[in-house]
């Protein structure tokens, strides 16, 4: 026999294994009931949920970036209209804040006193913004407390240029530049030596509005019990300014009291001769965490229960068949056990990713139109992350089920395999979220469950003060990092096993010689 001959004959038998594994499959109705259970299990907790949802006038509306993002747009801005090419020059010569402490955990009031103080991303700069309106295109220059000098654009785009703060002893002095669709940002320390941060391409209209701003994010504090917020602005004062009047002034993004007409925390601004004192809160930045409205991977917190179903079919697809064998009594005595895992795991893998591919599709599209239709808003995603998280979350089931399926042939017994899989998948991630940030994030870095991270539709951005952690949708590795680490160990299970058949039919190999 040639060795192509060997490969065809080789290929043609695995080929019948795949479809007595198939049919192995579709006759045992444990299985199928398991599979429809696991199906069941995902779709009915996220529907439910949905359905028994309602807004209550606490879902806000949300802010939609030029990008297609939720972001947050809350700034003081002090402006005029810039018709065609154009530039702004600026001295910033001091910045300062307040800050306000929340009540303490547990206690109703107004809580202290604001304190001086800035948090690390208050910034105050410059500005060119296609008009007022919130979310619309804009670049800017600016200042940060903590961080040094930024150029940014579009809520998400971020260039970092020097560190250092400023005073007056010390000032820096900043210019924006428009020259037809490109954008340029430079920075200096004394007005003289300019150095250009970046270049920013930007279809703008010919009429834009251009200016100074200041705003200062609220700061995220860990109390021991969670994240509380506290309140903060900040103030700049800006001179040298090359530009003349007359100038607006935009409170952009300011909450009202309930009154409807009394600005909450207003900005303003002194104009003295040609210094200005610009205070300000708020954000310009991508929104980090829910505010009030849902992520996309929250339809499926089903899938933590279907995961213990597939779990449980996993394992009894091996132990149902032999207790010490994983070949039925109408397969060949001398087929390969290893090949057996093989096809059992390709069947499993497949069976598993399209059921449950289906399941979450259907799933989120049900729960997406069921809430809109309550009046709830749902943060909105690109179509790449949408795609990632519902093929993902079908190869999350799917690379589970092998995970288990060769801890079962490791094992040999049901109990142990079944708890041995909920223990290293389902239960850190359950422990993640109760759990204290730094153990819970080490959990999903070291454990299977680490694969969970393929559902994040959330974005981190380090110049964005946020709650980064897995109770606000926050994995601690990326969406594909963490979903390796799973595959790692299913690897290395499944190895094991195939090592384990194969060391056992040498065995009986040479206890026959």
């Amino acid at each position: 026999m040639t060795f192509k001959q060997t490969i065809n004959t080789e290929a043609d038998g695995f080929a019948k294994l795949l479809r007595a594994e198939w049919t192995n499959f579709l006759k045992n109705r444990g299985l199928v009931i398991g599979i429809v259970s696991a199906v069941l299990l995902i779709m009915l907790p996220g529907l439910f949920i949905s359905v028994t949802s309602s807004n209550g006038g606490g879902s806000p509306p949300i802010l939609v970036g030029p990008d297609g993002e939720a972001v947050t747009d809350k700034f003081y801005f002090v402006h005029k209209p810039l018709t065609g090419d154009g530039s702004i020059t600026v001295r910033l010569t001091s910045m300062t804040g307040r800050i306000k402490e929340p009540p303490p955990s547990g206690t109703i009031g107004p809580g202290p006193n604001p304190v001086p103080g800035m948090v690390p991303w208050a910034k105050a700069g410059i500005m060119i913004k296609d008009g007022v309106r919130q979310g619309a295109p804009y670049v800017g220059v600016m200042v940060t407390a903590e961080h040094g000098v930024h150029m940014q654009h579009n809520f998400t785009h971020d260039t970092a240029s020097r560190p250092g703060g400023v005073s007056e002893n010390s000032p820096r002095w900043l210019r924006l530049t428009r020259e037809g669709d490109m954008l340029i940002g430079y920075e200096s320390f004394d007005g003289k030596q300019w150095i250009k941060i970046d270049t920013v391409q930007m279809d703008l209209p010919d009429i834009v509005q251009i200016g100074m701003f200041a705003a200062s994010p609220g700061d995220l504090r860990f109390d021991g019990v969670g994240y509380a917020a506290r309140f903060s602005e900040v103030t700049a004062v800006f001179d040298q300014v090359n530009l003349q009047g007359p100038w607006s002034r935009d409170d952009v993004g300011v909450d009202m009291e309930p009154d409807g007409k009394t600005p909450h925390h207003p900005g303003g601004v002194e104009e003295s001769g040609s210094r200005f004192t610009v205070t300000g809160v708020g954000d310009i930045a991508p929104q980090t965490g829910t505010n009030g409205n849902w992520r996309i991977e929250q339809f499926l917190i089903g899938v933590l229960f279907g995961l213990i179903a597939v779990i449980i079919v996993a394992v009894l697809f091996v132990t149902t068949e032999n207790r010490r064998g994983l070949t039925r009594n109408t397969q060949p005595t001398s087929t390969r056990q290893d090949r057996v895992l093989a096809a059992k795991a390709i069947v499993l893998g497949t069976v598993t990713f399209v059921v449950g591919l289906a399941a979450v599709i259907v799933t989120v599209s049900l729960c997406r139109q069921i809430l809109l239709s309550n009046g709830i808003q749902i943060l909105p995603v690109t179509l790449f992350t949408e795609l990632r998280v519902l093929l993902g979350t079908a190869a999350l089931l799917a690379v589970v089920a092998i995970f288990s399926l060769a801890l079962a042939a490791l094992f040999r017994r049901r109990i142990v395999a079944v708890i041995a899989s909920i223990a290293a998948v389902v239960l850190p991630y359950i422990l993640a979220n109760v759990l204290l940030p730094g153990a819970s994030q080490w959990l999903l870095k070291l454990t299977p469950a680490a694969g969970f991270a393929i559902q994040q539709s959330l974005t981190e951005y380090p110049q964005v003060i946020g709650a980064y952690v897995p109770q606000m949708g926050y994995y601690p590795l990326t969406p594909w990092a963490g979903f390796a680490v799973l595959c790692g160990y299913t690897a290395l299970a499944f190895g094991l096993a195939v090592f384990m058949l194969q060391r056992e039919q040498m065995r009986q190999v040479f206890s026959k010689i």
